[in-house]
């Protein structure tokens, strides 16, 4: 029984090479069934479709009866949307089973629909299946100004198990006020100011890099050149929004990236151009808090895009005076940290209320901030002396919304600032993970 149960492990934490064999083949279809239905099984869905696939297709008419029962332990929700597009949306073997037709309508109305509706209760069972428990969550660092304000191509993960920070490859090329996102398992850098002898200009350039290979590769551009934009990411877009331009303007442009056709396209522009905002997604629309007009007065603003319909308005606040701070989505509140303040704010936009959280040790800016394991994690930055005076900082701190109180987790490998702060969600792969 120890010895059956060991080869298991093996078999579920060596899936490529399981996927890649001749054994996989000869399996009855219970067997690979409860294989690929296994929680622990450390592969991606894509590889987990096209395993089932490779079965079936090697004896097709005797096993093509057991589609619908191997197709329910793929877990769709996980699937690269570009994926489902082109390899399973229209998949002919599928497509002649009733059953699995009805799981591709309902992974089609949830992937693809701008604007998902909560009171579609037939909508529930598959988008509501976990992750496998091989899926982990890691806090990345990338660009920004280190140590002497020199913008760095540095690249760094924490592992949680050693507390280290560990180098992984770098940025392509040095980049002032880019912007990134993570978005299907991985890492989009938009823009920037491109740093370089004779050429610090305005970039549109997006890099995309892949955790599982370690390695960068360049994307499809933006419609405009821009750094010292915002970006976030909603189901299968990126938007990119604001910033300065080529000609050194405030732009009050937003463009959205569509993962499924791999396209840009150019979106409503906000009702009133501002620099560092902080910026979230929750329920179908786009926040924008505060930031800062040209002149760098604080502007005391939220602007909020509606996604589905592609419009925008505005409210005037008191509570908001917040530039160069992140913002994140923590128990269905956003989060909005600093901004040359330790106030915490967490806004309810059910209720349009703000509530006030446990202070940061410093009155904190450039910093960047992701959300981990139900806790917020914030990173370097840099902080208003009481003379006044500006420090770069290298702590590294977790709040905890449970008891509203914050930890330190120690220190950066060096001072940053206006770097990204991400938390990137993956199976984690033995060349990056020694």
């Amino acid at each position: 029984e120890t010895l059956k149960k060991k080869a298991r492990e093996v078999a579920l934490t060596c899936f490529p090479e399981v996927a890649a064999s001749a054994d996989l083949k000869e399996l009855c279809a219970l067997e690979l069934r409860d294989y690929l239905g296994d929680d622990g099984l450390c592969g991606e869905e894509e590889k987990v479709f096209e395993a089932l696939m490779v079965w079936i297709k090697h004896d097709l008419q005797a096993r093509k009866r057991h589609v619908q029962e191997l197709f329910k332990q793929v877990r769709l929700q996980y699937i690269h949307p570009a994926f489902f597009h082109h390899f399973i949306a229209n998949d002919a073997l599928l497509q002649s089973s009733p059953s699995c037709q009805t799981i591709l309508e309902m992974a089609k109305r949830q992937m693809f629909a701008t604007y998902s509706t909560t009171s579609a209760p037939d909508l529930q069972p598959p988008w509501h299946i976990p992750p496998r428990t091989s899926y982990q969550d890691f806090l990345i660092i990338l660009g920004g100004r280190k140590d002497n304000q020199q913008t760095t191509r540095d690249v760094l993960l924490y592992n949680r198990q050693t507390n280290q920070w560990q180098n992984l490859a770098k940025l392509p090329t040095r980049l002032y006020k880019a912007s990134a996102v993570t978005l299907h398992r991985s890492i989009y850098v938009l823009g920037g100011m491109a740093v370089g002898p004779g050429k610090n200009v305005p970039s549109h350039n997006v890099y995309i890099y892949s955790l599982k290979l370690n390695q960068w590769r360049l994307g499809q551009p933006m419609l405009v050149a821009r750094y010292s934009h915002r970006s976030t990411a909603h189901k299968n877009f990126i938007f990119s929004i604001g910033g300065i331009g080529e000609g050194q303007e405030v732009m009050g442009s937003m463009e959205r990236y569509n993962s499924i056709f791999n396209i840009w396209e150019s979106m409503a522009s906000m009702p009133v151009g501002v620099l560092h905002p902080a910026v979230a997604v929750k329920d179908q629309r786009l926040y924008l808090f505060g930031g800062e007009d040209i002149m760098q007065n604080p502007v005391r603003l939220i602007q909020v895009y509606h996604i589905s319909r592609n419009t925008w308005f505005k409210m005037e606040t008191r509570m908001i005076k917040n530039v160069c701070a992140p913002a994140v989505v923590l128990r269905e509140k956003i989060v909005i940290v600093g901004g040359y303040t330790r106030r915490i704010l967490a806004y309810d936009p059910q209720s349009n209320k703000f509530v006030k959280c446990a202070d940061m040790k410093d009155r904190r800016m450039h910093h960047g901030a992701t959300v981990m394991g139900n806790k917020l994690y914030v990173t370097g930055g840099r902080r208003l002396t009481t003379d006044c005076s500006i420090e770069d900082l290298a702590s590294f701190d977790c709040y905890d919304p449970e008891t509203d109180t914050w930890t330190s987790q120690g220190q950066l490998p060096h001072k940053l600032f206006d770097h990204a702060c991400l938390t990137l969600q993956c199976i984690p792969h033995t060349p990056t993970f020694p």
